[in-house]
């Protein structure tokens, strides 16, 4: 595309969002402290899940000083069942940056919010474009494949040469006058109209630049990974303590949570098998295998009992939640 059809796209564009643009809680601010939790929600969440927890979790972080100055077992626990703990890691860790480098007032300055913990390209130009209406390219799954295929690339959108080619591209196409509108046409036709599978080309406000041949076809990826098969074997133990329970070490992709307890195979099978219970994980299907623990049984390091009218205050993940509560309620 020769620049004259990239302006004429992004003005189609920021056009087509004015007069169609969905109404979201995050669109009704300017405030960059909402629009990045709303960013880093929408990080491998889906829309609806963000748009149920999202006005909750901004009543009880409304600033970066309300999160920093909350534990992490606190923040832990306000992500639960948005999965991803890090991320809400990575968010407490900008809240206390700018904290300390900035007097809890949100940086305005490009150098200065790339700066903050966990702000990657993408989330830096959200935050530029959708906060302050500046100039700044973006990059998700919706525009890759918008940018494919109005471009007609065979460049697999998730190679090293297909994310380089895209944000060019992206650098290239950006709108000098309302970037806040034309950031958000990008991803909205993404996801709206230039999806996944069967596009509605018909519908498309940019139809008449895109040079896609078979738009179905694109974009063009790299063969997936194949998905790993993962066990494993816990305890059910409780006693007028409560219920014995395993705080995951730092490091940990769940550090600071808490799970049932593990052991070995070997360990449990003279233990009563209570029930086996499946979860997906990224690229793993995890199967975990649940025993009822022997009267005998003592804590081991990172192991402690949790009064059962505490569980609820406890971070943990959804699946160590879902299974002690069905069999607690049992």
């Amino acid at each position: 595309m020769n620049p004259q059809e990239q302006q004429q796209t992004a003005q189609a564009l920021v056009d087509w969002f004015h007069a169609n643009g969905r109404d979201y809680p995050w669109r009704r601010t300017s405030d960059p402290w909402a629009i990045l939790v709303s960013e880093i929600m929408l990080q491998q969440t889906t829309i609806p899940t963000v748009l149920g927890r999202y006005a909750d979790w901004m009543h009880r972080f409304p600033t970066p000083q309300a999160l920093a100055s909350a534990t992490e077992e606190e923040a832990l626990r306000s992500w639960e069942g948005l999965g991803y703990y890090r991320r809400v890691r990575s968010l407490r860790a900008a809240a206390q940056a700018i904290m300390e480098r900035h007097g809890g007032e949100f940086p305005t300055e490009e150098a200065d919010i790339r700066a903050l913990p966990g702000i990657g390209d993408y989330t830096a130009g959200a935050v530029i474009s959708f906060a302050f209406n500046k100039p700044a390219p973006l990059v998700d799954a919706n525009v890759a494949r918008v940018f494919s295929r109005l471009c007609n690339s065979r460049t697999p959108v998730d190679s090293p040469a297909g994310r380089k080619e895209q944000w060019q591209l992206a650098g290239q196409m950006l709108h000098r006058t309302d970037p806040r509108a034309y950031n958000s046409a990008l991803m909205e036709l993404g996801q709206l109209v230039c999806t996944t599978g069967a596009p509605q080309c018909l519908l498309c406000p940019i139809r008449a630049w895109c040079r896609a041949k078979d738009p179905a076809e694109l974009p063009v990826k790299l063969p997936k990974k194949q998905t790993t098969a993962l066990e494993h074997w816990d305890i059910l133990h409780v006693t007028k303590r409560g219920i014995l329970m395993e705080r995951q070490a730092e490091g940990k992709r769940h550090a600071g949570m808490w799970r049932l307890p593990r052991r070995g195979k070997d360990e449990v099978q003279n233990l009563e098998h209570i029930t086996d219970q499946s979860y997906s994980v990224t690229r793993y299907k995890v199967t975990r295998h649940l025993y009822r623990s022997a009267p005998s049984t003592r804590p081991r390091k990172g192991e402690a009992y949790i009064p059962l009218h505490e569980l609820e205050q406890i971070p943990m993940a959804s699946p160590d939640r879902k299974i002690i509560s069905r069999l607690l309620n049992a």
